[in-house]
């Protein structure tokens, strides 16, 4: 693996690559950075060039300081701009969480760029829209937003060396969290601004369910252009305690040329738990003749 670094859109962007080929890049969510990706660096590092960048915000890349720098508009041109740098046209797009949040709307504005999509728990803002507003099993998985929008965020989930956020991991990976995991993790949530960058995200969108004083709230966009017209692959974690498997239902209206993957067994760190699993379904979609 190579580490290297691209100024781009006004920021400067850590990533990590290996392999050589067409571009294939790994958008991590939170709270994790590149290395969430290091088991797909290998495997598609055999015949792709396998990028996986830090988002602005996080462990090595720039973070800014003005909540608006995290809005969508800038995320996508971070990615655009990323691919540029790379000499790709056209590439594969693989993400999860936050990172799967950005590769959705990428992928609606910027669709002549995308060869394939694939997506692993991360709601399409239109069926997330439906609901956060309209399913009260949803509102309550998705409280801990309200947390994480809060000014108490940072202490919170700093405190005792990052116990929380920790426990998070350990709890759904039992030994599959290494001790070099947590080292790892623990140095990229402690780089200088990397725990504010990451919950910026979620203060930027101001995403989440009905609180004390706000109405739900699901991510900004014209409904007109919610339409993803990128052959797609969604892998979907059943036992994701936030994101429940109804952000499955009635994807097919937003996305025609749609696969869906369900692992009954998988939670929201389905990456982690079966790597394999997931390597072979993007393997398989990406030998696939798309849709005529």
């Amino acid at each position: 693996m190579e580490h290297a670094w691209a100024d781009v859109n006004g920021i400067r962007l850590h990533y990590v690559t290996e392999g050589r080929g067409p571009l294939i890049v790994f958008l991590h969510g939170f709270p994790e950075f590149w290395y969430e990706w290091r088991r797909q660096l290998a495997e598609f590092a055999r015949d792709h060039q396998a990028v996986a960048p830090d988002m602005r915000g996080y462990n090595l890349s720039s973070k800014p300081a003005e909540l608006e720098q995290y809005g969508m508009q800038h995320l996508v041109e971070d990615l655009r701009a990323l691919a540029d740098h790379l000499g790709a046209g056209r590439f594969v797009l693989v993400a999860h969480d936050w990172g799967g949040v950005v590769a959705w709307a990428f992928a609606m504005t910027h669709p002549k760029r995308l060869e394939k999509l694939i997506i692993v728990n991360a709601p399409h803002p239109g069926v997330f829209e439906r609901e956060i507003r309209e399913n009260p099993l949803q509102q309550k998985a998705s409280h801990y937003m309200l947390t994480f929008r809060s000014p108490e965020a940072e202490q919170i989930l700093s405190a005792d060396n990052y116990t929380r956020m920790v426990e998070m991991f350990r709890r759904e990976l039992g030994d599959r969290f290494t001790d070099a995991d947590r080292a790892a993790y623990i140095e990229a949530w402690s780089q200088p601004g990397a725990l504010t960058g990451g919950l910026n995200y979620y203060r930027a969108a101001a995403v989440g369910p009905p609180g004390d004083e706000t109405p739900a709230r699901s991510f900004d966009g014209d409904r007109s252009r919610f339409t993803v017209g990128v052959p797609t692959l969604v892998i979907w974690g059943e036992k994701d305690r936030a994101l429940l498997p109804g952000n499955l239902e009635g994807l097919e209206r937003f996305v025609p040329d749609l696969t869906i993957r369900r692992i009954p067994d998988g939670s929201h760190w389905v990456i982690h738990e079966q790597p394999e699993l997931v390597n072979r379904y993007i393997r398989v979609f990406l030998s696939a003749e798309p849709a005529r």
